[in-house]
């Protein structure tokens, strides 16, 4: 793929611009680069997560095909009108959910697919980080676009998802600890259970309150996650616990953390250990990494291959962001 085209208002980014992509057109706002349809293919939404939803709108408008950053918005409402937009002009769009193609995320599918892990009832990930010193940016400061809620969450709840299926019930705790948003979340998704129907929780009314820690609502995989920034030692990255055994990743990708020691063994062309006890197996790594995201968009620009990721996951992912505000307000297991 080749850019041709650039919108930045701030001067400084648009030298940036220039200097990483010589040649391509300058913009100072969308609806300019959005009249002058021939000089790209795709249009690529990377603006502040508050202006998903308006940025996307107004492309749907001009029946260009584009990649949403996540979230897809910042709440379910915003994120389903994004859709009825995209639909009802005819304009087709995808998300940029990349980490499903992150080598931790496809070695643990390809492992439950094997089945080394037997039942699978708890899934962890951790997506933590030692910034004492917050960054100056929208995503530290932003209280409607920012926050780790809506910069990690998607990605944690997406993979989860995608691993374990839909989310019946999400209980969530978020705290400000050194910036205006938050900055230390934790979710704890309950996955419907296999052969129920997603959006109803077995034995229980829809809507009835349930107070966490009461009996869960299916015996579905539960998904615990975490995302902070005030992380002294970060991690381990993900543990999945099966009546089969575990997978376990300790360190993830160039964020320092005190279990890095422990992967310093792991054999090329692996990833993660497969854990029994005291028993350890190194993982074998499936090809790809999450730059094959884009790749998979050249295909289904083409017409050769599905679209990457689906808007409506997005859309569900939103929905499960929503219930995990309202449950660290309210204390309380939400429905989903």
């Amino acid at each position: 793929m080749m850019v041709t085209a650039v919108v930045a208002r701030d001067s400084g980014r648009r030298m940036q611009a220039a200097g990483d992509w010589p040649g391509a057109r300058l913009f100072t706002d969308l609806p300019s680069m959005l009249a002058e349809p021939g000089l790209y293919d795709l249009v690529v939404i990377a603006s502040p997560s508050s202006l998903h939803a308006e940025h996307a709108n107004a492309v749907s408008v001009a029946g260009k095909p584009f990649v949403l950053d996540k979230p897809i918005a910042t709440t379910a409402a915003e994120a389903r009108r994004v859709l009825s937009a995209a639909s009802s002009s005819g304009t087709p769009f995808t998300v940029f959910h990349n980490r499903r193609w992150d080598p931790e995320q496809l070695t643990l599918a390809a492992l439950l697919k094997r089945g080394d892990l037997g039942t699978v009832h708890t899934f962890e990930r951790h997506w933590e980080r030692w910034r004492p010193k917050p960054q100056q940016r929208w995503k530290e400061n932003d209280t409607v676009g920012g926050g780790l809620l809506l910069d990690l969450g998607p990605h944690l709840v997406d993979s989860a998802t995608q691993l374990f299926g839909p989310v019946v019930a999400v209980y969530a705790e978020t705290r400000t600890l050194s910036t205006p948003t938050e900055d230390d979340v934790f979710l704890v998704l309950h996955h419907a259970a296999p052969g129920t129907e997603p959006g109803v929780v077995p034995g229980r009314a829809a809507g009835a309150d349930v107070l966490f820690g009461a009996e869960p609502p299916a015996k579905g995989v539960v998904s615990r996650l975490w995302a902070g920034s005030l992380v002294g030692a970060p991690g381990p990255r993900t543990r999945v616990l099966g009546d089969g055994g575990a997978y376990l990743v300790n360190s993830f990708e160039a964020d320092a953390s005190p279990f890095d020691v422990l992967d310093g063994e792991q054999p090329e062309g692996t990833h993660g250990w497969l854990v029994r006890g005291r028993e350890r197996t190194a993982v074998p790594r499936p090809r790809g990494g999450h730059e094959d995201f884009y790749t998979a968009v050249a295909e289904w620009l083409a017409g050769e291959a599905d679209v990457p990721v689906e808007p409506a996951d997005a859309v569900r992912t939103a929905e499960v962001l929503d219930a995990a505000r309202l449950s660290a307000r309210e204390g309380r297991l939400i429905d989903v």
